[in-house]
């Protein structure tokens, strides 16, 4: 066996030879072939002959799209060979020439790493010499010689290479690797040896070539006769005409068209759109395809033919069902499901035609996050038998968002709402708008303002998106919009909306919430089952008191399903042996030690601490506020990260005890106060802490303590009055849920009474205050302070 070398020196293949596989490829014998080697172990092959003999197998491989094939996946038939020249690229890869040899048969496979491994043999051709050879050697030049001169990929140098050929092999050999033809063809070529055989393959393979060129002549002298030469790329379309019609095929640009045109003609569009509509068909089908202009009207066209022109669903309008479905999927909230009820009474007694007259049908459910305003537009979808389409408003800052770009603009496409219509697929469906206080504005536009008109009913019956330029009614769309507050909302937009308040959930109602929906559903999402575990009533309400401090059920459900997934690991690990339950000393074991306790008797234990009630567009919080005295001239100073207004409650409650209090004159000239409100890191404003701050700076100079089961909301006026405040429900449920069981709030807020639910209310007193001498009744241990008062110990 041998191989040959760059100056013909045959040379012996040895025992065992590495193989390099090779894709889409096929290398002959005495043939110069690049490779270009990527693969890790292709490299580490060359990188190793490269330090040895230099000696090489390829192998096609069966399969092009492996990128390491195994030995099943190769040909047993390839080419032994030398590498002549190897040159490494930057991006790690290697470039090789090789010197082709002998072609070889794989005897046996003998290793796999770190690359592939075989014993070889040579395979000789097969020459018989006769007048049948020659005349297919002359057959098979000629033959190549008129597809040389016909097919510009071929160099003319290899007609004369191969007139001069005289050896069959080589001349076959030589050829196969000038073809364009398929691996498949060249693999069985080169598999071939007997040369007379491969001789005739050969001729027949050049006679299919030469009937393709011919026709590809006649395809072309049929083009040039009809068109001017200059025209270069009309002529490339008339080629592709040209051989479309020779396959019987129809052009594709025609069929897009017809196809497109028959979109527009099913569609039931206004008679303003469909002029539109055909204006543009027309102007498209005179445009050439290659015109920059002729994607942009398609692509609008299509964006036309996509919308939902006159279709709608049916509504269901079973009152019965709606509440089912409502009761269903959320406990409680019994204010909004009647709103829900409402709506579809009125429609259903006018037949379901138009809106709800009796006010603005555009609803914007506002509440702290985790209390179920997103979910509730979905079981208003479900209720009523509409699409949901969810529209997230939050961060949205440029107005093309939502009213789309012209068409002016490369890249231009409709906005967020006529999306949302298109994905659908129905003239009336609900939209959620998700976060609307959220959305800002910067020098790309205000998108608040484009709101008002999607948001109006008495304008969104022909809403016009700027990139379609043309009306789409919007007045079926039943749109529903989410916040958390009111304050970012611009008035004229807060102004076209109904404003339903979800306030958060008590601690009853929270733990009805995990029974009925959170336990079940994140069972189910850990992968258990009912018979594994279980959940107490006292183990949730521990989850629901100890590790959760939220006005929604967010956190509630986090907590559930951290419990859920330690029972999973011990059923996976298989250290579950019967169901879990999970009780409140469970919650500790699964959970860890409580995050949250009560501290109200160990903060207002000392005399100067007052605890307010505060409402956050998360829900009610409850503050600490703490005032101390200390030698000085007078000086009031104020800390916590607080507001102008927050600022200016403090200094009229100091104004007020400062007149009313029962000290010495001189005593706040020459003493400085301090009032703190913890936490200081997060900032806080609004006036309803002004009681707080009297309480607090009157218990400081009296030396009364505050009592740790009070909690007191309000602001006040210089002469003492007690103002309203506003979010009773939420600061109530804060109250709650840090223990306190006795609220002090404004006599004119006892309206707000019947918003708090009745089990809330039998746990809290509320004491309803005038003027601040009846909350320092209330709320210092010895009640009001009289005349008499000791100084206070500083």
């Amino acid at each position: 066996m041998s191989a040959v070398l760059d100056d013909d020196v045959p040379v012996a293949l040895p025992e065992h030879i590495p193989v390099l596989p090779l894709r889409d490829t096929v290398t002959y014998p005495d043939t110069l072939t690049p490779l270009a080697v990527g693969q890790d172990r292709s490299i580490q092959l060359v990188n190793d002959v490269l330090s040895g003999d230099r000696m090489l197998v390829m192998l096609g491989s069966k399969d092009p799209d492996l990128d390491t094939p195994g030995p099943d996946q190769l040909h047993t038939v390839g080419v032994a060979g030398v590498v002549a020249r190897m040159l490494k690229v930057p991006d790690g890869s290697l470039r090789i020439l090789v010197q082709a040899g002998q072609r070889v048969r794989i005897d046996e496979w003998v290793g796999e790493e770190p690359y592939l491994m075989a014993k070889v043999s040579e395979l000789p051709d097969e020459v018989e010499e006769g007048p049948e050879l020659t005349a297919l050697m002359r057959n098979v030049q000629q033959t190549f010689t008129h597809i040389i001169e016909e097919v510009p990929y071929l160099p003319e140098e290899l007609q004369m290479a191969v007139a001069n050929l005289e050896d069959p092999s080589a001349l076959a050999h030589l050829i196969a690797g000038a073809l364009r033809i398929k691996v498949e063809e060249k693999q069985a070529l080169l598999e071939e040896t007997d040369v007379s055989k491969r001789l005739r393959r050969l001729s027949e393979v050049l006679a299919r070539e030469l009937d393709i060129v011919a026709i590809g002549s006649k395809i072309q002298s049929q083009v040039m006769s009809e068109m001017e030469s200059s025209q270069r790329e009309y002529v490339l379309r008339q080629q592709l005409k040209a051989i479309q019609e020779e396959l019987g095929e129809k052009d594709p640009a025609e069929a897009e068209m017809d196809d497109l045109r028959s979109q527009l003609a099913e569609l039931a569009l206004p008679e303003d759109v469909r002029k539109q509509t055909d204006r543009e068909l027309s102007r498209l089908e005179k445009l050439p395809q290659a015109a920059a202009e002729h994607g942009v009207i398609r692509t609008y066209l299509e964006w036309i033919a996509s919308l939902p022109w006159g279709k709608r669903t049916e509504d269901n309008l079973d009152l019965a069902h709606a509440r089912e479905v409502l009761d269903e999927d959320h406990y409680d909230i019994t204010k909004v499901k009647d709103r829900i009820l409402e709506f579809l009474a009125v429609r259903k007694l006018m037949g379901g035609r138009g809106r709800d007259p009796s006010g603005s049908s555009i609803m914007c459910f506002v509440g702290p996050p985790g209390v179920g305003k997103t979910s509730l537009g979905k079981s208003i979808a479900r209720a009523m038998g509409r699409k949901f389409e969810r529209i997230s408003a939050g961060g949205v800052r440029d107005e093309a968002e939502i009213r789309g770009h012209r068409r002016t603009y490369i890249g231009a496409m409709p906005g967020t709402i006529i999306r949302a219509l298109r994905d659908a697929g129905a003239q009336n469906p609900l939209f959620m708008i998700d976060e609307i206080d959220k959305m800002g504005a910067d020098y790309r536009g205000d998108p608040a303002s484009a709101m008002l008109e999607v948001l109006d009913p008495e304008q969104n019956s022909s809403f016009r998106d700027h990139y379609l330029d043309v009306p789409f009614d919007l007045s079926g769309v039943l749109f529903i919009t989410t916040a958390n507050t009111l304050d970012t909302i611009p008035p004229p937009l807060r102004d076209r909306m109904e404003i339903i308040q979800l306030a958060g959930y008590t601690e009853e109602e929270k733990l009805q919430i995990a029974k009925r929906y959170l336990v079940p559903r994140q069972i189910e999402r850990s992968g258990l089952k009912r018979s594994q575990v279980a959940f107490t009533d006292a183990g949730l309400k521990a989850i629901i008191s100890s590790y959760t401090r939220e006005a929604g059920v967010r956190s509630l459900e986090r907590e559930i399903a951290s419990a859920c997934r330690k029972v999973a690991l011990s059923v996976a690990l298989g250290t579950h042996e019967r169901k879990v339950s999970v009780t409140a000393p469970k919650v500790r074991e699964l959970l860890g030690r409580a995050r949250f306790h009560s501290d109200m008797k160990r903060r207002t234990a000392e005399p100067g601490v007052a605890t307010g009630l505060a409402w956050t567009p998360v829900g009610g919080d409850v503050l600490f506020i703490e005032a101390t005295a200390m030698p000085g001239k007078g000086k009031l100073t104020i800390t916590g990260q607080l507001g102008d207004v927050m600022k200016e409650s403090a200094q009229a409650a100091l104004s007020y005890v400062r007149g009313h209090a029962d000290l010495p004159d001189d005593w706040f000239a020459t003493h400085d106060l301090h009032v703190h409100v913890p936490a200081g890191a997060i900032p806080k404003d609004g006036p309803s802490a002004g009681i707080t701050m009297a309480t607090a700076l009157m218990s400081l100079v009296t030396g009364q303590p505050v009592r740790d089961d009070v909690a007191m909301t309000g602001e006040l006026t210089l002469t003492g009055q007690v103002l309203p405040i506003g979010g009773l429900k939420e600061k109530a449920l804060a109250a709650q849920r840090a223990g306190v069981r006795r609220i002090l709030a404004p006599s004119r807020n006892e309206a707000d009474l019947d918003d708090i639910p009745e089990a809330l209310r039998k746990n809290l007193e509320f004491v309803w205050v005038e003027e601040i001498g009846d909350v320092f009744d209330a709320a210092l241990v010895n009640g009001r302070p009289g005349y008499a008062r000791p100084r206070p110990r500083i």
